[in-house]
């Protein structure tokens, strides 16, 4: 396969294998130096392929978003998964019934009393136990159980049942992607860090030991891993980053793995028009907006291009001056989000250099259960 990325049609989804390994060697020997674990959230890439690859270079198992995440994961090989996100209904306990008779070591996520009681049933009626981690709260204010002695009541709740025991105690510091700066940056992740290792000092001293004490968000991971107590880092779009990451200063655009080929199918004298819309780019400033980030992706090798708006098929990137683009010419948008615009295409069109030399299936995509 020696076509160059040029010669590619578009919209298409380039991978950078040679950033994308470093950026994976970076977070393992983070994990490395720290003595801490390494469990990458998934949900960024979806692809069997990079999660492998996480898994060779030292990750001890992965995390997943959503069930089905975990079931293509399963399928794929991988044994060890965290499903990040409260489970409660009677389908998708089921389902979690069915990896577990698979033989996969699978956690799931618990935040209050009602859910723990609905797993245990369910359980009651197999020969299994299932492992769970209570989820705290540390600012986001989306899903988890106040730290503190919120967490030790359900903990003490969760150790009389027969079918279920406490694994870890862990939470998501994403409010971090909305930080106005360095210092609020490090004031979130060391909340994020005080959270779990508040509530795991708590449950311990009630007699309720806590093996894991996990902390996630790409912004914040390498701050609050840093903290004493804290066992396992969860990063997930640090394997690609991206606009976001790069108007948080937490990386350069040099190490961002990730961009979408686009041509110019238009030109006219104040703007350029590109054939990838909101299907393509997402309509994706940060979950929490931020300042820094401009226009719905950044064109690389093209600064004066702003990605003004987006309709589903057109991107309408405006310039103040000129523009050197004509109809038919191809450009490399690094996305504002990588993790929702992976979502968006079937394949990683992989490059070494300026050559193409793999095609990697984007293998959960679209799974939303």
């Amino acid at each position: 396969m020696k076509q160059e990325w040029k010669e590619l049609d578009t919209p298409s989804l380039l991978l950078n294998k040679g950033i994308l390994m470093e950026n994976i060697r970076k977070m393992g020997d983070f994990a490395r130096v720290r003595n801490v674990n390494l469990r990458p959230h998934i949900k960024t890439h979806k692809s069997v392929e990079i999660a492998k690859l996480q898994l060779e270079d030292g990750a001890i198992g992965i995390t997943t978003a959503k069930l089905e995440e975990a079931e293509v994961m399963a399928a794929a090989g991988v044994k060890d998964i965290l499903v990040a996100y409260p489970i409660s209904n009677t389908a998708k306990i089921e389902r979690v019934i069915a990896l577990l008779n698979q033989g996969i070591d699978l956690k799931v996520t618990v935040d209050n009393l009602e859910q723990v009681k609905l797993l245990q049933k369910a359980l009651e009626k197999t020969r299994h136990t299932l492992e769970v981690w209570i989820k705290v709260n540390s600012g986001l204010n989306r899903c988890g159980v106040e730290p503190g002695a919120s967490a030790v009541e359900l903990a003490k709740a969760i150790i009389l049942l027969s079918r279920l025991q406490i694994g870890g105690i862990f939470t998501h510091a994403g409010h971090s992607y909305g930080a106005r700066g360095e210092e609020e940056l490090e004031r979130i992740a060391l909340a994020e860090a005080d959270a779990v290792v508040k509530s795991a000092e708590l449950c311990e001293k009630a007699g309720i030991p806590i093996l894991v004490r996990s902390v996630g968000s790409t912004p914040t991971y390498r701050i609050s891993g840093l903290v004493d107590g804290i066992t396992e880092v969860r990063p997930g779009n640090a394997v690609f980053f991206d606009s976001i990451q790069v108007g948080l200063g937490v990386a350069d655009r040099s190490e961002c793995a990730l961009t979408v080929l686009a041509s110019v199918v238009g030109v006219y004298k104040d703007r350029i028009v590109l054939d990838t819309g909101s299907k393509t780019l997402c309509l994706d400033k940060g979950a929490h907006g931020l300042d820094s980030v401009k226009g719905y992706g950044y064109v690389v090798d093209h600064p004066e291009l702003t990605i003004e708006r987006l309709s589903e098929e057109h991107g309408v990137a405006v310039f103040e001056s000129s523009c050197g683009l004509r109809l038919n010419d191809k450009v490399r948008i690094i996305p504002n989000h990588a993790c929702t615009v992976a979502n968006m295409f079937d394949e990683y069109v992989v490059l070494e250099g300026e050559h193409v030399v793999e095609k990697w299936k984007v293998d959960a995509r679209g799974m939303r259960k």
